[in-house]
């Protein structure tokens, strides 16, 4: 019978003893693929039962952090900190799905398929909610619930090798963590279906469960088109598990999912007729280019992964906290094109810690983190053995085996993580957000928001209007809104304009100057007149019917 030794061991001063029938593995079930050798990596495939009362307190971890996630994530909204980039664009997709319509987007401009911008159609998903309440807040219930799930798989996973203390304070660490924080913080992403999902594969495989595997990260494709080349690091690390076919399979769903969602919907639903995002110049101008660069050029290539602060900083805190634990783990290939490819992209911001790109990576490096931490335990003991063993050997006396021990260091490791989140929620809110809820800094709305909120209400339904990004989502239940310069010059017939902010978003943003320039020149007249530097305009022309019939 396999031995877990963080379960099954009552001298370990770290694990939490369950009651005997729980400890006791059960028998490897059909979905096993083949005749498995003996584990050497510290884990149980089939891990010990978890009792009712390691369920409740697993989800009062999950509630708790639920509750904070909305409380943080309603206080920007009502503060006019959530932006049509992207809340506002998803809300439009996501309402318009709801109402059985094309995910017409005009935040992205007039007549914009948002499926012309990315390849996600897993945020239909999401439609049914807006028939509960039609409101942009309920992406971030969504959110939440697709965040706060994520533990359940991680827990799992760690129970297979450690302690319920070990594998609950590991999920709580995650929780916190300034990934899940930063994507909190940016109101609603896609890839927020795809933490979840990611962390799953990882249980899936680590289960040897290698076509639910396959399964699950083929889903990973209605997340996002890039996706694909994810499910390329998930088909090579079924082949390090000797999972041949499974890891074929995923391969080949992998290229031609990404090929599908690139080469043919996005250029379909695109105004350009092409994808749009390849911004990896510093590699080539296409990817045949790039991967010629990084084949006959290596060293030149990593070293654009570090000619950035930004980069190097991104590094450190991705991996300093897990204490480098996810490169001796083969799982930390499934999160390298993710990384990797943000590290090489041309765009500054998507090096920055506090957007919600990270978010799909905490998952992974924590699984990776713990599974490296469980075979350094077995490495340790091994050693341990032949040591005693030629001891032994030199007496005369027999060799006697015992199981390994994983000791305090599992339970150090995700209790210093843990600490680590709490620190940083304390001290540092340029990477850690939640440090202005937990500290009261965002409970009151400013004169600038109560300015804003003034402004929205004095936009009538069923209007088009030109909005500053911080008072897109407030317009996008009532009214066709799009940013400033976006929606061309005749369609709407009302403006909100920002002059405390140096650009008014979007993709090309204006600047407030220019918005007011351009007002004049379209012969808009001034309703509102600098409210703490909040402007409203209005031009007296009829309706577009398109306006009128876009929310009902």
């Amino acid at each position: 019978m396999q031995q877990n030794p963080a379960v099954d061991d009552p001298a370990d001063p770290a694990a939490v003893p369950a009651p005997a029938q729980d400890r006791v593995p059960r028998r490897v079930p059909r979905w096993v693929i083949g005749r498995q050798p003996d584990r050497r990596d510290g884990a149980l495939t089939v891990g010990p039962r978890t009792t009712g009362r390691q369920w409740w307190q697993l989800g009062a971890v999950m509630a708790a952090a639920a509750v904070l996630y909305l409380v943080h994530s309603f206080l920007r909204f009502r503060n006019f900190e959530a932006k049509g980039y992207d809340l506002g664009i998803f809300d439009q997709a996501v309402r318009q799905y709801a109402l059985f319509r094309e995910p017409i987007v005009p935040i992205k401009g007039v007549d914009f398929n948002i499926l012309g911008d990315h390849f996600h159609p897993i945020i239909a998903l999401a439609a049914p909610l807006y028939w509960i309440w039609d409101d942009p807040r309920m992406l971030g219930i969504a959110m939440t619930a697709l965040l706060v799930s994520t533990v359940i798989p991680v827990y799992l996973f760690a129970r297979r090798r450690f302690s319920h203390a070990t594998a609950l304070i590991g999920a709580a660490a995650l929780l916190l963590w300034w990934p899940f924080q930063a994507m909190v913080n940016w109101d609603f992403h896609e890839v927020s279906f795809g933490v979840p999902i990611v962390a799953w594969v990882i249980w899936a495989i680590d289960g040897r469960r290698y076509w639910l595997a396959t399964l699950l990260a083929v889903s990973l494709l209605t997340v996002r088109e890039d996706m694909g080349i994810t499910l390329l690091a998930i088909a090579m690390v079924l082949a390090i598990k000797r999972a041949w076919l499974p890891a074929v399979v995923t391969a080949v769903l992998g290229v031609a999912g990404y090929v599908f969602a690139t080469s043919v919907v996005i250029p379909h639903f695109s105004p350009a007729g092409e994808f749009g995002y390849w911004q990896f110049t510093a590699l080539g101008p296409d990817m045949g280019s790039s991967i010629a660069f990084i084949l006959s050029q290596p060293f030149d290539a990593v070293a654009v992964l570090f000619d950035h602060p930004l980069k190097i900083g991104l590094w450190l805190l991705h991996f300093v906290a897990l204490w480098l634990l996810p490169f001796l783990s083969p799982y930390t290939l499934i999160g390298a094109p993710i990384l990797l490819s943000r590290l090489f992209n041309d765009r500054l911001n998507v090096w920055s810690p506090v957007y919600q790109y990270d978010a799909i990576l905490a998952p992974i490096f924590l699984l990776a983190a713990l599974e490296a931490l469980a075979r350094l335990g077995v490495w340790r003991e091994a050693r341990r053995r032949r040591t005693g063993s030629a001891a032994t050997a030199g007496l005369g006396a027999p060799s006697v085996s015992r199981p390994g021990r994983p000791g305090r260091l599992p339970l150090v490791f995700v209790s210093v993580l843990l600490g680590c989140g709490v620190l940083g929620t304390a001290v540092f809110p340029q990477v850690f957000p939640f440090q202005r809820t937990v500290t009261g800094d965002n409970w009151q709305m400013t004169e600038w928001a109560h300015a804003l909120d003034r402004a929205v209400e004095s936009i009538p339904d069923d209007v088009c209007v030109e909005a500053a990004d911080n008072a897109v989502p407030h317009l996008v239940d009532r009214t066709y809104v799009g940013l400033h310069g976006d929606m061309g010059d005749e369609l709407a017939t009302w403006m909100i304009i920002d002059t405390t902010v140096d650009e008014l978003g979007g993709w090309d943003p204006l600047t407030p100057a220019e918005a007011l320039d351009r007002a004049e020149r379209l012969g808009y007249e001034v309703v509102t007149e600098d409210d703490h530097g909040i402007w409203v305009l209005h031009r007296d022309q009829p309706v577009d019917p398109v306006c009128a019939t876009y929310v009902p």
